[in-house]
């Protein structure tokens, strides 16, 4: 409670949320109750703020505005109104408890040929090797003596698809499935009791003990599977150099004395013209015109320029002919549009005389 002479104005606060500011409250060890003088109504808002409630009169009225920051409860700490008033502080919450380790509970698998009975929760859990690369096979030790092919198949089909059973004389087995990840559910298994039927005897009960196998098999799979995985991997990176190189230049043809009439049979025609002038181009600029081969340099250049005067004759009468036709067109369209011209005329003009 909250004592003042002036009796009009009293609330409650919890006595947790007591803030000393300047003297004006305090808590005693033997009282359960906090005497803050309300005189000063600046600390009495503020402890009521920082508790995250609306301190007001018997009138109903807030007695401070509703743009002073309140208490966040989502962040777990006191923020203060007033960083300058003395006593204020930030109050962080201690850091949660660990959770504690939950033992996963077991319960009773039935199948048509057996029971498998789970161990004491209190026991530790049943110890695993390492895992080797590629595990697709497990150990299952502590089978009953009297267990056949069949019921381990039964137990142990649940767990996934099984390629393999290899089964000892010495109440022991190794169980070869089709995925690595059928290797965890069988390990689940590991420590339960199989017992065989509703017998009693020794040789149909035993404590089954699952484990990971190093087996040969496994291990040829995965590293197989591991160089395949090399192999595509270098073939993108090759890929992706070759892809970052130049270009390299196109493969040119050098210069022999048959090239040159193969080249001076190209110019001749109009199809590998092209063709023939990037080779030719190409010997002069490596340099391959010297006095033994200028002769035939010589012819073939004369090829050349006598195709060019063939092609811009060609062309000249071509730019003729397409003068022609242009000339031709005006005149047959200035035909079209003076007989539009006369026809539209006759339309009208008959039209006229009918009305």
């Amino acid at each position: 409670q909250i004592q003042d002479t002036q009796p009009q104005n009293i609330t409650k606060v919890p006595p947790c949320f007591a803030v000393a500011a300047g003297g004006l409250a305090h808590l005693s060890s033997d009282q359960n109750h906090l005497n803050v003088s309300i005189s000063d109504h600046g600390a009495w808002t503020t402890t009521m703020s920082s508790a995250g409630i609306v301190p007001v009169n018997l009138s109903g009225q807030q007695l401070f505005s509703d743009s002073v920051q309140r208490f966040d409860p989502g962040h777990c700490l006191i923020t203060p109104i007033n960083p300058m008033m003395a006593g204020i502080s930030l109050i962080s919450s201690p850091p949660p408890p660990p959770l504690p380790d939950i033992a996963v509970i077991k319960e009773i698998i039935q199948s048509k040929s057996c029971t498998l009975l789970p161990q004491n929760p209190e026991l530790p859990p049943p110890s695993t090797r390492e895992r080797p690369p590629g595990c697709r096979t497990v150990f299952v030790g502590g089978l009953p003596e009297n267990a056949t092919d069949e019921i381990i198949r039964e137990v142990f089909e649940h767990c996934g698809e099984i390629t393999a059973i290899r089964k000892s004389k010495k109440n022991f087995c190794h169980i070869r499935f089709s995925q690595e990840f059928m290797v965890d559910k069988a390990l689940y298994l590991s420590g339960y009791r199989m017992q065989i039927g509703s017998s009693t005897e020794k040789k149909d009960s035993g404590r089954i003990h699952v484990d990971f196998a190093q087996a040969r098999d496994d291990l040829y799979e995965w590293e197989c599977k591991q160089r395949l995985l090399a192999r595509e991997e270098r073939h993108r990176y090759t890929l992706h150099e070759d892809h970052l190189q130049a270009q390299s230049p196109p493969a040119f043809i050098h210069f022999s004395d048959h090239e040159a009439a193969v080249l001076a049979e190209k110019l001749k025609g109009n199809h590998k013209f092209a063709e023939a002038m990037a080779v030719l181009f190409t010997w002069i600029d490596r340099g391959e015109v010297n006095r033994r081969s200028a002769n035939q340099f010589y012819s073939v250049i004369q090829l050349a320029n006598s195709h060019v005067r063939r092609l811009m004759s060609e062309k000249a009468q071509h730019d003729e002919a397409m003068e022609r036709a242009k000339e031709e067109f005006k005149h047959a369209l200035q035909a079209i549009l003076a007989q539009c011209k006369y026809t539209s005329w006759f339309v009208f003009y008959m039209a006229q005389g009918i009305h």
